[in-house]
């Protein structure tokens, strides 16, 4: 099976990303994580924009992964450790109708049930934290 994870941290460390990402002050991490997310819209957009053609469909959700993928390992962020703790949060939720969300399609829906507990990703926060104004 393919660690979409640990290849993305090879790409990383092939084009010396990881090298680049520490030597930055936190004014450019700042533009840099701004660029990860414009570059995330950008490819929801030619997700949008090209729904008649399964080609770029998949493509579009792959890219969407990699670049999502690639933000979380460029900041140091253990992806497999806050998947981890998103899967079990979401285990923990219950079909339901959320009335806030409309569901057209009357798929199963998942809400937060009495005592949830969200994801805490507290301690796997990586660069981001260079980020915290104070």
């Amino acid at each position: 099976m393919t660690d979409w994870v640990k290849d993305i941290n090879t790409m990383h460390r092939k084009y010396g990303v990881h090298k680049a990402i520490s030597n930055m002050d936190n004014e450019t991490l700042r533009k840099y994580l701004t660029f990860r997310i414009n570059f995330l819209q950008e490819e929801l957009d030619e997700l949008k924009i090209n729904q008649d053609n399964p080609e770029e469909i998949v493509d579009a959700l792959i890219d969407l992964c990699v670049v999502a993928i690639g933000t979380l390992d460029a900041f140091n962020i253990d992806s497999h450790t806050a998947w981890k703790e998103v899967f079990r949060a979401n285990m923990e939720k219950e079909v339901g109708v959320k009335e806030s969300r409309p569901n057209p399609l009357g798929l199963p829906d998942l809400i937060k049930p009495d005592g949830w507990q969200g994801p805490n990703h507290i301690g796997n926060y990586g660069y981001l934290t260079n980020l915290v104004k104070e």
